[in-house]
């Protein structure tokens, strides 16, 4: 055991070195370098942006998924689709006609199509039919025409590994959570060599760029990712090629499975819950399904998160916006958010509006570790030091 003298002597030596170099020390998440990042907060639910930040900023761009990075999000979350020629892109519909100015592009008027999707026909500019050069020669537009447009055509589409990329140069960890959007369609209409299916390519995507492991294992903390999919039988066919853990997605209670035509009745049955809970961690659900409404307004909580969290599966509902909100909560988001998370207790939310569910957890968490409370602590421990040192002189 070491002397007294020498164990304050080592001390004073330690304070001062903190002292002389506190915040050097200490750097606050923002500016770790890419060895030593912010890690994934992993103490309270999810903040999933749907999309980026896409009620600020047209969905599913580079700019989107940055602003939701910087307003704090956990993950970011992009829909994969396939060009003609192969390319995994993200994107949401398998239709150009909505999000993008293809009609500004008259060298593409012939390329108008009416296909079967999911059960219906839709006709449109499809995806499937332009080559990745063709796509990114479109620019993207904003969605909701009440959402703010001076945005429109600025960005262009991009790529999954793009997207991939936007997560890995974070200043800290973020994790990725990709859907394999519309497989059935996608499969009839684009083919790979070898005989490779798009649930392929896409986990061919994912394990190039380093993402593996199982749910909360060291490496998925390092790289955290989520799959996900409405399309039951593309979840136990990636379970075959990676543990990532993965969520079904389920829709309203008229609209059946793409791949396998089962009801939503069936697919929330506790037999149903009880097959999928080998292949799956949660379930990603519309939130409507979740607690019932009539009328704008919320009614009775169904028992599916309780039934699925008796399964150990999380709950990670959909989608919220802060445009459309419950006349429960007054048209305000918080108390939107503090019933989902606090009273039906899911586990992640995905929104469009990162910022507000992140600025809500923020200043209603215990355990907050934003960069205004980390440089407020920095500042008391080289005041507490600074007066100790003065008193040893």
């Amino acid at each position: 055991m070491a002397s007294p003298s020498r164990s304050v002597c080592s001390f004073i030596f330690m304070l001062f070195l903190v002292g002389c170099s506190a915040r050097s020390l200490y750097p606050l998440p923002s500016r770790r370098h890419s060895g030593n990042r912010q890690p994934l907060q992993t103490f309270r639910p999810y903040n999933i942006a749907h999309r980026g930040s896409n009620g600020e900023i047209p969905e599913e761009t580079t700019a989107a998924y940055k602003k939701a990075i910087e307003e704090g999000t956990d993950f970011i979350e992009t829909d994969i689709l396939a060009s003609k020629d192969g390319v995994l892109i993200s994107f949401h519909d398998v239709i150009l006609d909505d999000t993008t100015d293809i009609d500004e592009h008259p060298e593409f008027i012939d390329r108008k199509r009416t296909y079967e999707v999911e059960g219906s026909n839709r006709t449109g500019y499809f995806t499937v039919d332009f080559t990745l050069k063709e796509l990114k020669s479109l620019r993207v537009k904003q969605r909701c025409p009440f959402r703010d447009q001076q945005y429109n055509g600025k960005f262009s589409i991009i790529t999954f590994e793009e997207f991939i990329s936007i997560a890995l140069d974070a200043n800290r960890v973020v994790g990725i959570y990709p859907e394999m959007k519309n497989p059935v369609f996608i499969n009839q209409r684009v083919k790979w060599s070898g005989g490779k299916k798009f649930e392929d390519k896409f986990v061919e995507t994912l394990k190039k760029y380093g993402y593996r492991g199982s749910y909360m294992s060291e490496q998925w903390l390092k790289q955290p990712a989520f799959i996900q999919s409405f399309a039951p039988t593309s979840l136990i066919h990636v379970s075959n090629l990676t543990d990532l853990p993965k969520i079904l997605l389920i829709y309203d209670t008229t609209t059946p499975t793409q791949d396998t035509n089962q009801s939503y009745w069936e697919i929330t049955s506790d037999k149903y819950l009880d097959f999928i809970k080998e292949y799956i961690v949660g379930i990603g659900p519309w939130k409507d399904t979740v607690v019932t409404a009539s009328n704008n307004y919320l009614r009775k909580p169904t028992d599916l998160v309780a039934r699925a969290h008796a399964r150990n599966l999380q709950v990670h509902p959909y989608t919220f916006r802060n445009e459309f909100i419950h006349f429960n909560f007054s048209q305000d988001p918080y108390r939107e958010f503090d019933y989902w998370l606090n009273e039906i207790g899911v586990d992640g939310l995905f929104t469009d509006f990162t910022g507000s569910l992140h600025q809500f957890q923020e200043w209603t968490s215990p355990l907050s570790t934003g960069k205004e409370d980390a440089n407020r602590l920095l500042d008391k421990i080289v005041f507490m030091i600074s007066k100790f040192k003065l008193k040893l002189v």
